[in-house]
């Protein structure tokens, strides 16, 4: 089959690579009909998570079931057109039984403890998420095998597209999780960092939960026209930390808003000082934008972190969390808890997912799509593979 192989440091191609089987009984072999290039699969991308050897990349995927494992029993059968959550998840442990498949106990058996370290003792195994998640590999493929498969997918109606249904795999129930987290239950005004995908998501999910006021910060006045378009929200440009808070304060009578969302992560756009301390101090990216957040939120408010961050940083303001009272959540998105709830909002109208995507690409453009993203070319905001 044709799938996408993450080779190195920017180093992506389109290889002709072994079918996947059934290798349990609980497996599931998926023919994949559309999937998509994710922020997240860019930290890879650029080489800030290690990953050693080739492996196939891709987390956000859905397909029809061409096989299933013994152990599948009725859940699903061949021919059901199925999403598929990003996490990889048995569905009986602790944490799984807890709501919480991202730390699932059982699907990273190599890398997997209680620690959370940075080369060590992760949590639950992801799709195409390198060898510390588990080594399976992704979905930016033709067919995919999906363990747990009684567990994870969900069956799509035909009455959605794939463009409708595809971002319940990852960036849908990623940005509900933001604002989840953050307590919204109506009347808040949220501040959301990123333009992007899951930023524009969690704008969406603000609504969904009743927000009163919905704000979007991003360094790209592109980015902020295609979320003031899909998702009805004021937008900020970024020019800088300072000013930033500054206009956030002066929209909540010098408060802050009562939820920050950090839908950036460790990777913002980064002045050359900004580097140069990352150096200094021998960090991996920047804080910068949940610092920021720290600063934007009320007293007593909520920072809900959904950007990935994978290093510890120096000089962490433990201070002003402290004094401010906030309340930091974050993690990987539970997306087998949420998935249900978000399919049956799309379905009866509620949101809408599919106008974030610019670009359709056949996988055999994947590389140029990893490009355009990556590098923000062509106003790119979501690429979507079609197999």
């Amino acid at each position: 089959m044709q799938a996408l192989v993450y080779h190195g440091m920017k180093d992506v191609r389109v290889d002709t690579v072994e079918d996947p089987k059934i290798e349990d009984g609980r497996d599931a072999i998926i023919r994949v009909t559309s999937t998509a290039i994710c922020g997240s699969d860019l930290h890879i991308y650029n080489g800030s998570l290690p990953q050693p050897r080739p492996m196939v990349l891709g987390h956000e995927f859905m397909g029809i079931v061409e096989e299933v494992g013994r152990g599948v029993g009725g859940k699903l059968k061949v021919g059901d057109r199925v999403v598929v959550p990003f996490p990889i998840a048995c569905g009986t442990c602790f944490f799984c039984n807890h709501d919480l498949p991202g730390h699932c106990e059982n699907s990273n058996p190599d890398h997997y403890g209680p620690e959370g370290g940075l080369l060590t003792e992760k949590g639950g195994a992801l799709f195409g998420y390198t060898d510390l998640y588990g080594g399976y590999n992704g979905g930016q493929a033709e067919y995919v095998r999906v363990p747990y498969a009684d567990y994870g997918p969900r069956v799509i109606p035909d009455s959605l597209t794939d463009d409708q249904a595809l971002f319940l795999t990852d960036i849908f129930p990623t940005g509900y999780s933001a604002i989840d987290w953050g307590n919204v239950s109506g009347g808040e005004t949220v501040a959301i960092f990123g333009a992007g995908p899951v930023g524009i998501m969690a704008a969406k999910s603000a609504w969904l939960r009743g927000a009163a006021r919905v704000v979007i910060v991003d360094t790209l006045q592109y980015r902020l026209d295609m979320a003031k378009k899909s998702a009805s929200v004021e937008t900020i440009l970024w020019e800088s930390h300072d000013d930033v808070v500054k206009q956030i304060r002066d929209m909540t009578s010098g408060r802050g808003a009562e939820v920050c969302v950090d839908a950036v992560g460790f990777e913002p756009d980064r002045s050359l000082a900004d580097r140069a301390k990352a150096v200094l101090n021998l960090e991996k990216g920047s804080p910068k934008i949940i610092e920021t957040c720290l600063s934007a939120v009320r007293r007593g408010g909520i920072v809900s972190v959904v950007g990935v961050y994978a290093t510890p940083f120096d000089n962490f303001p433990v201070g002003q969390f402290f004094d401010k009272g906030i309340t930091i959540r974050g993690g990987q998105a539970p997306a087998q808890k949420h998935i249900d709830k978000l399919l049956q909002y799309v379905i009866d109208g509620k949101v809408q997912l599919d106008d974030i995507i610019t670009h359709h690409l056949p996988l055999a453009d994947a590389a140029h799509g990893y490009d355009i993203f990556r590098n923000k070319k062509e106003n790119c905001v979501k690429v979507v593979l079609k197999p």
